[in-house]
């Protein structure tokens, strides 16, 4: 009895649910397919995530060097299971849902509603069996749907209201609520949002209102500001606002970044960032197939102004300036990048319905996807048919190249963490430190909350954090000590060796160390 808008909604979610479930079942390495996600990256997060629930103040009392939401997401996912990755699957899977939603609609804007209920869950595929993907649950994964949501504001206002209308403040507020959210989870994805700003001030400047332009940007501001106001009452309340300020602002752009230093020339950076792109391009082929075409499609195709040309290179240009300035470059950085595929998979669509209709009309068969095919019994069959051969088709394309299939066939006994989880357990709330490496995941399946703030060795150029960790293995802070390819001699003045194991991560091999205090 339910209002058909609704039950069309409904069906929807369900829709898009299912097909998150099924792609991220291969995926992501969150999945209960695998033994484990033991990437560094993802149980550093958890741990801040399970340190935030637990009293600890992120940056003063327990560091890494990302953004507030990804941790409260990640303690929300702690909620759900304390020491396994189930809550960060179920997590994955709704940010999921948000990113086919956004997918969809912007496929909307290009191809007939059926066609992009086929095309949602094959784009998506495409990009998280992709490299960038990588093990599942990065940071840029949690900032696609954000991401994919504001490139689909800003791809609606310039093909269907300007410029003719201005954009709705409702629509500048909500661009900049998305931008605040990407700069409170990894600010470096910023700078689709620094285009889509100007893109929408410049559309009021053409039209010489420049009032208009400075009020948008305002509201834009106001609405971005948003998503700060929670964690600034927090820190204020915690006497920790400079701790915020240095460990996620001054931390990255001066420390894990080469913007402070001298670095390479204005030529040479141009030069390996041109380079970079084209490998990036190259190793992410899945969905780099898709960006192309669809970008120049976007970017040369018929009817288009000006403005709406300049739109489309300004948003790629500055969000991979973003990511990549900086001269870091990791497999999973390009992820941001995915959100320009829909437009291919838009003109793929496009394409297949010009063919449908051309056999229309020579009786060859009827077009299955005509406006009106889905009131129809038959039309909906074939919907449905579709939709069900497009999410296997999408789970069978993960399955055949997501880079974590391999990792399948491992065993939770031969896992390094949970041998040494038997050792670390017949200790009463063991306390743990972790150095040589980012978190390792004995955090997560032990249950245990770090008590250090620099309760693992980060990857930024700081003797502090070496010297500061030295320190608690002299002192014999922590009840055990997890060490990855090395350890300090001090270590033996205070603790003695409980386990070694080798362990590989893909052509990577490595042995860690778990000593026992005395």
């Amino acid at each position: 009895m339910l209002p058909k808008r609704k039950k069309e909604t409904i069906c929807l979610l369900l829709y898009c649910a299912a097909a998150a479930f099924f792609i991220l079942l291969f995926a992501t390495r969150s999945s209960f397919l695998y033994p484990c996600n033991d990437w560094n990256d993802a149980n550093s997060y958890f741990s801040m995530g399970k340190a935030l629930f637990n009293g600890r103040v992120p940056y003063r009392d327990i560091f890494d060097q990302k953004g507030m939401y990804l941790y409260f997401f990640y303690g929300l996912a702690y909620l759900v299971s304390h020491t396994t990755f189930a809550g960060v699957f179920l997590l994955e899977l709704i940010l999921a849902v948000f990113d086919l939603t956004a997918i969809i609609k912007i496929l909307r804007l290009y191809v007939k509603k059926s066609a992009s209920l086929i095309l949602a869950p094959l784009a998506l595929a495409a990009g998280f069996s992709s490299q960038s993907f990588y093990w599942g649950g990065s940071a840029e994964e949690v900032c696609l749907p954000f991401l994919l949501w504001g490139f689909y504001l800003s791809l609606r206002y310039f093909r269907q209201d300007y410029p003719d209308r201005k954009m709705g403040k409702g629509t500048v507020f909500a661009g900049g609520l998305l931008a605040g959210m990407v700069a409170n989870i990894k600010f470096t994805s910023l700078g689709l949002f620094f285009a889509w700003m100007m893109c929408v001030a410049f559309a009021f400047l053409a039209k010489r209102n420049l009032k208009g332009a400075l009020g948008a940007c305002g509201i834009f501001l106001a609405g971005m500001a948003l998503p700060f106001v929670p964690w600034a009452v927090y820190f204020a309340i915690n006497g920790a606002l400079y701790d915020w300020y240095w460990g996620y602002v001054y931390i990255n752009v001066f420390a894990y970044s080469n913007l402070n230093s001298k670095g390479p020339s204005l030529s040479e950076r141009v030069y390996t960032l041109s380079k970079l792109l084209y490998w990036v391009a190259r190793k992410n082929s899945g969905y780099f197939v898709f960006v192309i075409p669809g970008v120049l499609a976007e970017l040369l195709g018929k009817g288009r102004s000006l403005l709406a040309r300049f739109h489309i290179i300004a948003l790629c240009f500055f969000l991979f300036l973003g990511i990549y300035v900086g001269g870091s470059e990791l497999p999973y950085y390009a992820l941001p990048l995915f959100v320009f595929s829909p437009l291919g998979f838009a003109y793929l669509g496009k394409a297949a319905q010009r063919l449908f209709a051309w056999w229309g009309q020579r009786g060859i068969r009827k077009e299955p996807f005509g406006a009106q095919s889905a009131k129809t019994a038959g039309g909906r069959r074939a919907l449905a048919a579709g939709c069900a051969a497009s999410l296997l088709a999408s789970a069978a394309f993960v399955a055949a190249t997501s880079m974590n299939i391999p990792f399948l066939s491992e065993k939770r006994e031969d896992i390094f963490l949970y041998k040494f989880r038997e050792i670390v357990r017949l200790k009463e709330d063991p306390t743990l430190l972790n150095i040589g490496c980012l978190d390792a995941g004995l955090y997560t399946v032990c249950d245990i909350v770090p008590t250090c703030r620099w309760f693992q060795t980060q990857t930024i150029n700081m003797d502090l954090v070496y010297e500061e960790q030295e320190s608690y293995v002299r002192e014999g802070r922590t009840d055990f000590v997890l060490a990855r390819d090395g350890y300090p001699d001090v270590i033996f003045e205070k603790y003695e060796l409980a386990g070694e194991e080798k362990w590989s991560m893909g052509e990577q091999e490595f042995t860690y160390y778990l000593f026992e205090k005395k």
